[in-house]
């Protein structure tokens, strides 16, 4: 694997982790958990870790700004996974249900999935240029250790 390619799946992990470790609970939704709560707690243990990288304020301000983002589109995402939800529960309840409006809801959401992933990337890929090639290197290794205690 290319150096680029390992630094991308890296980048990706780690916003991944930090962004998305938030919306666990619920079994795929909020469950309990109150939105803006988490996205503060997401927060503070960016603000740890960019003060553990030395990020500048204008790293730490274009990376929060990344995090938003994400943040704000992952919310939505696993709000329109509640509708869905329902809408295939209901499709179960009928007596013939409607195989191509499940398949269309299955695809819609895959749909859905598939470009916040590559909002992850696209993000993993902004953060890249953001931080230092030093930087880098301490996400890298931490992913690594990461990935490894696993």
């Amino acid at each position: 694997m290319k150096t680029t390619s390992k630094l991308l799946v890296a980048g990706s992990a780690v916003l991944a982790v930090v962004l998305l470790s938030g919306f666990r609970g619920g079994h795929m939704g909020w469950g309990p958990r109150d939105p803006e709560r988490v996205k503060q707690m997401i927060t503070w243990r960016m603000d740890d870790r960019l003060e553990e990288l030395k990020a500048t304020d204008a790293q730490k301000q274009a990376l929060h700004g990344l995090k938003d983002s994400l943040f704000d589109d992952g919310k939505r995402l696993f709000e329109e996974q509640k509708g869905a939800k329902e809408q295939l529960l209901q499709q179960w309840e009928l007596p013939n249900p409607d195989s191509k409006a499940v398949h269309a809801l299955v695809d819609a959401r895959v749909d859905a999935f598939r470009a916040f992933a590559h909002k992850l990337a696209d993000a993993a890929l902004e953060a890249h240029r953001v931080l230092t090639p030093e930087q880098r290197q301490q996400v890298t290794a931490d992913v690594r250790e990461h990935m490894n205690a696993r």
